[in-house]
C-alpha cells in the first residue's frame, strides 16, 4: 500500500494530493472547506479523525455545544417556514439538480468515503448510486405523494372530505458512520421534499462525506439554514437534539435506538429507527449454486460486512451444501483486500478499532468453542491497522457469540438444513428482522419463501441490493430491527402530519328538533346499509 506523509492537525498535508496518508485522495483544502460548513463548535475543543486505511490523521473537526445545537434548530426553524410555503414542484426541481451534481461529482465522494470509512471503491459507489436514485425518486414523485387527497364523506354529495399533508417542522437526523452518503440522502432528501428543515448529526468519523452532500445541496439551490450539520458525541449534543426536534430519525444500534425511543416518547414526538440485524440467507435445493455463492460474497462482505442489511447467517440445503460451501469459500478466499483508491481492491478495512475488536472477539469465541474457520479468521496489520480477512465459519452453535449476536463485520456462518420450513423457522428465530435473502431458480418459490420470513426487506436471488436500490419501496426493520420505514411513499409521508378536512352542506349530522332520536337512528341505520354497496365507499 502506498505510504505518504501524514496530515497535520490543521488539516494540511505535506503532499497536496493526499489526505490521511492515502495517495490520490482529495486535497486537504477540500477537507478544510467542508469542515467550515459545520454549525457551531467555536467554544469546544475539536477532535482529530484518522483514516482507517492508514491510521494517519485526516483533519480536525469541531464539536458542537448544547447551545450550538439549539441555535441550529432556531436557524433551521426560520428557514423552514419559507421553504414549506414553496410549491412541492419547486422542491422537486432542487432534487433533480442535486441528482445531476451527485453523479457529475461522484469522484469526490468516492475518495471521501474511502478515506473516512475504509471502503473498497465499488462499495463507495453503492453509496453514490443510492443517493442519486433517492434524489431522482423524490424529485419525480413527491408532488403526487403529497398532493391533497379526496375521500368519501359521511353523506354522499353533502359531505366533502379530504386529506392534506403538512411538514413536521424541523427534523432531527442522527446518521451512522457506515453509509454516510447513502443514508444521509435516504433520510434528509425526503425530509426536505416534504417541506421540513433538517438538523443532522452525522458520525464524527465520516462527517466529511455528509458535509460533501450538504455542500452539493447548497449548490443545487437549497436555501441557507435549511439543512444544518452539527457534530459531537451523543452525550454532548443528544439532549438538545431530542428536546428541539419535531421528528427524530435515527440509524444505529438497537440498545441506543430503544433508549432514544424512550426519551422521545416522553415528548409525544414521533420517530423512526433503523437498528441492528442478524440477516439470514436461505439457499433452496434448486438454486443455481455458482450464482448463489457469488451473490453470497457480495451479500456478506460488501463494506467489510459493516452494512446493516449484510448477511451473517447462511442456511444451505444439505443436497447442495458441500458444493455451495466449496464455491463460496473459494470465492471468499480469492477476494483482493487493499487500502488504495481505485477499483482494484474488492474489500477494504474495518472503520474503527472497536469494530476490529468486536470482529476478532466473535471469531475467537467461536473458534475456542469448536467452530471451524473455513477461510479467513485473522487480522491483517500488514495491509493496514484495521484490516480483517473475510471469514467463513461452520459448526457454530448457540453457545457461541456469533450465533445470535450481530457481528457487523466480515464474518458469516454456514448451516445445513433438510426441510425448508425448518430453515424458515431458524432464519426467523432471532430478535432481529431487518433483511433476508432467498436463492432459487424458481422465482415464484423464492417469493413464497420470502413472504414467510419476518424481515422488513427480502431479496430473491440477491443479497440486499435489489431492495436497497429499489427506492420506490419501503425499507426498514421488524422486531428489534427498528420502527418505521425509509424510501418509497412511506419514507416521505413519515415526515408529515396528516390533516383531515370535511365540509358539510345541507343535511346536519344530528336529527332536527322535531325528529325523535330513535327514528333518526333507524333512518341512518338503513342508509348505512345502502351506502355500503356504493362502489366508491
Amino acid at each position: 500500500m502506498t505510504s505518504t506523509t501524514p496530515a497535520n492537525l490543521s488539516g494540511e498535508t505535506a503532499l497536496p494530493a493526499t489526505i490521511g496518508g492515502v495517495a490520490g485522495a482529495p486535497a486537504a483544502a477540500r477537507a478544510a472547506r467542508l469542515v467550515a460548513r459545520v454549525t457551531g463548535g467555536a467554544d469546544s475543543a475539536p477532535i482529530r479523525m484518522t483514516a482507517p486505511f492508514t491510521g494517519l490523521p485526516i483533519t480536525t473537526i469541531p464539536q458542537a455545544t448544547d447551545a450550538d445545537v439549539r441555535a441550529a434548530f432556531a436557524t433551521a426553524r426560520k428557514a423552514q417556514h419559507e421553504w414549506a410555503a414553496r410549491p412541492v414542484a419547486q422542491r422537486q426541481r432542487f432534487l433533480v439538480r442535486l441528482h445531476d451534481l451527485i453523479l457529475d461529482r461522484q469522484a469526490e465522494a468516492l475518495d471521501l468515503v474511502q478515506v473516512e470509512a475504509g471502503k473498497a471503491r465499488l462499495d463507495a459507489f453503492d453509496e453514490v448510486s443510492a443517493a442519486a436514485l433517492v434524489a431522482a425518486y423524490y424529485g419525480k414523485h413527491s408532488a403526487k405523494i403529497l398532493a391533497p387527497k379526496r375521500a368519501a364523506g359521511v353523506i354522499p354529495a353533502l359531505t366533502k372530505a379530504g386529506e392534506l399533508r403538512h411538514p413536521k417542522g424541523v427534523v432531527g437526523i442522527i446518521s451512522p458512520w457506515n453509509y454516510p452518503v447513502a443514508l444521509t440522502a435516504m433520510d434528509v432528501f425526503p425530509a426536505l421534499a416534504a417541506g421540513n428543515a433538517v438538523v443532522q448529526k452525522p458520525d464524527n468519523q465520516t462527517a466529511l462525506s455528509a458535509l460533501w452532500l450538504q455542500e452539493l445541496a447548497s449548490e443545487a439551490g437549497l436555501p441557507d439554514g435549511l439543512w444544518q450539520v452539527v457534530l459531537g458525541r451523543g452525550s454532548q449534543v443528544g439532549p438538545a437534539l431530542l428536546e428541539e426536534c419535531d421528528y427524530l430519525c435515527f440509524t444505529g444500534s438497537t440498545p441506543t435506538g430503544k433508549d432514544l425511543a424512550t426519551q422521545i416518547a416522553a415528548r409525544l414526538t414521533s420517530y423512526s429507527l433503523e437498528l441492528g440485524g442478524k440477516n439470514p440467507m436461505i439457499v433452496l435445493p434448486d438454486a443455481d449454486v455458482a450464482r448463489a455463492a457469488t451473490g453470497a460474497v457480495t451479500a456478506c462482505f460488501s463494506s467489510a460486512g459493516q452494512l446493516c442489511v449484510s448477511v451473517e447467517r447462511i442456511y444451505v440445503h444439505e443436497s447442495v451444501r458441500e458444493e455451495f460451501t466449496r464455491a463460496f469459500v473459494a470465492r471468499t478466499a480469492a477476494l483482493k483486500l487493499g487500502g488504495e483508491l481505485g477499483f482494484g481492491p474488492q474489500m477494504g478495512s474495518l472503520t474503527s478499532p472497536s469494530q476490529l475488536e468486536t470482529v476478532s472477539a466473535h471469531v475467537e469465541d467461536a473458534r475456542a468453542k469448536g467452530a471451524r474457520v473455513l477461510t479467513g479468521g485473522r487480522a491483517r496489520p500488514d495491509l493496514g491497522p484495521l484490516f480483517y480477512e473475510p471469514t467463513v465459519l461452520t459448526d457454530v452453535t448457540p453457545d457461541m457469540v456469533p450465533f445470535a449476536e450481530e457481528t457487523f463485520g466480515p464474518v458469516v456462518s454456514i448451516y445445513g438444513y433438510t426441510d425448508v420450513t425448518d430453515a424458515i423457522e431458524r432464519a426467523n428465530d432471532t430478535a432481529f428482522g431487518l433483511n433476508a435473502s432467498v436463492w432459487s431458480r424458481n422465482g415464484r418459490a423464492g417469493w413464497e419463501v420470502a413472504a414467510r420470513l419476518k424481515a422488513g426487506t427480502v431479496n430473491v436471488n440477491e443479497g440486499y441490493a435489489a431492495t436497497f436500490g429499489s427506492v420506490g419501496v419501503p425499507m426498514g426493520g421488524m422486531k428489534d430491527s427498528g420502527v418505521g420505514r425509509r424510501n418509497g411513499a412511506e419514507g416521505l409521508l413519515k415526515y408529515t402530519e396528516a390533516q383531515s378536512i370535511a365540509v358539510q352542506r345541507g343535511l346536519a349530522l344530528r336529527p332536527p328538533r322535531r325528529v325523535p332520536g330513535g327514528v333518526w337512528a333507524r333512518v341512518m341505520t338503513s342508509s348505512m346499509k345502502l351506502l355500503r354497496h356504493l362502489p366508491w365507499r
